[in-house]
């Protein structure tokens, strides 16, 4: 799956609460715009606009700094673009879930003789992790924040999982737990989640439930449709209608196996493993 995509859904759907932690003010009101530029249309991950503060709030979720073309210069097309656009300023911040190589240059600006463009750069390693616990649409990301005892962070996560309203929780857990693999091994977290929120399966515990309200399963099957999609990509109607025959207990087999996926492929092995 594409972590930063998975980051994109979360910004996308819970925008006042990202922009509030990036600018360290409440935001009251943040309409998401759309994210292909004009010229030659280029995607960039979140653009936000932020009607009090008259400002464009572009983030930029990475795992790795590598890109083509690179970063900076993305950075730099993406501002040029925006303020052609709206003629509004602009707050461009990167967000590295992931720590690079040692000795590896983060770079914060573009410089090319006399043009230099400057943008934040939020490394999630270095960040509070009370500011994620406390919010839960920023919970997901509280898995990557700072910490020296990694496996008591991962316990708080799952406590305040647990916490949440039942409509919330699978939802939440689900976005945490791929976005927690980018730094636990998968058997801390499937034993964590299972303890906590997680009964029986380590993503649909509270969807998939067995022998309670019917509508369950069909919300079971929406919420993997929808990470599968972001998983492995728009699912073919043959593929969907195999899905769509599974039993209960093949969804949540399905809900764990799907943090593996890298592919189609992936996908197409497992329900041929299953047989009929």
């Amino acid at each position: 799956m594409s972590f930063d995509n998975l980051c994109k859904l979360l910004s996308e759907k819970y925008p006042a609460n990202f922009a509030h932690w990036i600018l360290g003010t409440p935001q009251t009101t943040a309409k998401v715009l759309k994210t292909e530029l004009s010229i030659e249309p280029i995607r960039a991950d979140y653009l936000t606009f932020l009607q009090l503060q008259q400002r464009i709030l572009h983030l930029e979720f990475q795992t790795k700094l590598e890109s083509t073309p690179p970063l900076p210069l993305r950075m730099l097309d993406y501002w040029v673009r925006l303020y052609r656009l709206y003629r509004l300023p602009v707050t461009q911040v990167v967000v590295l879930l992931l720590p690079p190589a040692p000795e590896t240059v983060i770079e914060t600006s573009f410089n090319m003789e006399t043009t230099r463009h400057e943008y934040r750069v939020i490394r999630m390693w270095e960040e509070n992790p009370e500011i994620f616990l406390n919010d839960q649409a920023l919970l997901p990301l509280a898995p990557l924040a700072a910490t020296k005892q990694p496996q008591i962070l991962l316990q708080q996560v799952v406590e305040r999982v647990n916490q949440l309203s039942v409509e919330k929780r699978g939802e939440i857990s689900a976005y945490t737990q791929i976005l927690a693999g980018l730094k636990y091994k998968k058997d801390l977290i499937r034993q964590l989640f299972r303890e906590g929120v997680m009964r029986e399966s380590v993503i649909y515990q509270e969807i998939l439930a067995e022998g309670e309200q019917k509508g369950r399963k069909t919300e079971g099957k929406t919420l993997i449709f929808r990470l599968l999609t972001r998983q492995v990509g728009e699912l073919p109607q043959d593929v969907r209608q195999r899905i769509e025959t599974l039993s209960l207990s093949q969804l949540e087999n399905l809900g764990e196996a799907l943090l593996d996926f890298t592919s189609m492929a992936d996908l197409q092995v497992w329900l041929e493993g299953i047989g009929d």
